[in-house]
């Protein structure tokens, strides 16, 4: 594929100076032009005015700030014709377009890289990123939860959260996980629970763990009901709250009691696609299991390297997904062509009744696109370049004396060599010096790299 190269006349940095900031923003336009600038004028006016003010944070491996996914050559191409053909990706139309057989084979190949059942995972769509996943698990599982107190259909949908909870009597519900992303609190907010639903059950000395018996005492509060979620790779170390067996006790809890099994896996997902070898044992434990969830919420615009904004959510429950997200009453959607329609050898439903959105974009071509072009071994070449970076990085500062390694083992006992194999993707460090520390981040985002 022939890739544009990028202009040699001017440097491009990563982050644009404070002087170019300054610039480009004094350019904006004040007000609505009268007669407008004309489609030439625009351009110019993007390219010269716009574009220097904004940073190339997803094209540069030097950029230090969030995790920030690049775009593949491959992915980029496919964008392009997203925007040229401008397709609305919210009905199964197969005598109209392949848009949504793009999306299902799309959503196919995921679960394949991922080890997991495409056809077990039958509620599986695009969404704008993991918090709209998380979103859509939470809703999922407050339907479940109710139902299943309840012994019967209620659905939030057709009562609302306070009448259907008052039929299943329930008196509140309740999200347990540890560490939990700030997106997890907003997604409980969003579908009714509230941010102080969400309960930290992790263990005192490893929080990123579960503390199993405080997690079962909660599950057994007489009139809650109850989602667990999953910290698949915490954010700020990168460390996984389960293995196999953590997560075979889970779902047995959760069946026990009535709950939902959530996994958030913004950062973690990918790990599924890691090699089974000695030198990342902690990571294919720490994504071991992943299949007993009821759901799973992950970003192609991380790891998987496709543009902004790219989320997936998976669920094993397509049933309970539609009645949550279905359109009801909607006659212009409700065509026959709109219900359920084989396409080749299987049914692909209407992506408008399987999440929040009704109007999509064509978010499936890049992610179809860069899997085809890569493959599973492209995907696991490009895990294993990244993690063994951010593992020399981690072994350098175990041997520093200015910089120290978080989080700090919670025995002496732990060698620099265990403690290199808790490394994913992400490396948290501090200053010895408390002075350091306070500028540090400035300082590291400072050096205005070239991109």
């Amino acid at each position: 594929m022939n890739v544009p190269l990028r202009p040699k006349e001017a440097e491009i940095l990563v982050l644009p100076s404070p002087e170019a900031i300054d610039a480009a923003r004094s350019k904006l336009l004040p007000n609505l032009p009268e007669t407008g600038l004309g489609a030439e004028r625009t351009k110019a006016h993007l390219q010269n005015d716009i574009v220097p003010g904004l940073n190339r944070s997803s094209q540069s491996p030097k950029y230090y700030g969030f995790v920030t996914g690049g775009v593949t050559p491959a992915a980029a191409f496919a964008d392009n014709i997203v925007t040229e053909t401008d397709q609305n990706v919210q009905v199964h139309l197969p005598q109209e377009t392949i848009s949504t057989d793009v999306e299902d084979r799309a959503l196919r190949m995921i679960c394949e890289l991922l080890d997991l059942s495409p056809d077990e995972w039958s509620h599986k769509t695009f969404t704008t990123g993991a918090t709209a996943s998380n979103v859509l698990g939470l809703a999922c599982g407050r339907d479940y939860v109710l139902q299943t107190a309840g012994a019967g259909p209620l659905s939030v949908a057709e009562y609302g959260l306070l009448e259907a909870s008052r039929l299943a009597g329930i008196l509140r519900m309740q999200v347990l996980t540890t560490v939990p992303h700030s997106s997890l609190r907003k997604a409980a907010s969003i579908v009714g629970f509230g941010g102080a639903s969400v309960v930290d059950v992790g263990l005192p000395d490893q929080p990123h763990r579960f503390d199993i018996p405080r997690l079962e005492a909660h599950l057994k509060e007489w009139g809650i009901g109850s989602i667990v979620v999953v910290s698949c790779a915490e954010v700020n170390t990168g460390l996984f709250a389960t293995n196999g067996s953590n997560m075979r006790a889970l779902r047995e809890l959760c069946n026990t009691q009535g709950a939902w099994l959530h996994v958030d896996a913004a950062f973690g997902l990918l790990a599924r696609a890691v090699p089974q070898t000695e030198e990342y044992a902690t990571l294919n434990a720490g994504v071991a299991g992943l299949e007993l969830a009821d759901s799973i919420a992950g970003d192609a615009h991380k790891l998987l390297n496709v543009p902004y904004d790219c989320g997936i959510f998976l669920s094993k429950h397509l049933e309970l997904g539609t009645s949550v997200f279905g359109n009801p009453n909607a006659a212009y959607l409700n065509t026959a062509s709109s219900e359920a329609t084989l396409s080749t050898d299987r049914t692909i439903p209407s992506p408008l009744d399987l999440g929040i959105e009704n109007s999509r974009r064509f978010r499936a071509l890049p992610v179809y696109a860069t899997l085809a072009a890569y493959g599973r071994e492209g995907y696991r070449e490009m895990l294993e370049r990244q993690i063994k970076l951010a593992r020399g990085i981690a072994a350098y500062l175990l041997q520093s004396k200015e910089y120290q390694l978080l989080p700090r083992p919670s025995s002496l006992e732990v060698s620099d060599a265990r403690r290199l194999q808790d490394i994913y993707i992400i490396v948290l460090f501090r200053a010895i010096d408390d002075q350091l520390n306070k500028t540090l981040v400035q300082r590291l985002n400072a050096k205005n790299q070239r991109a």
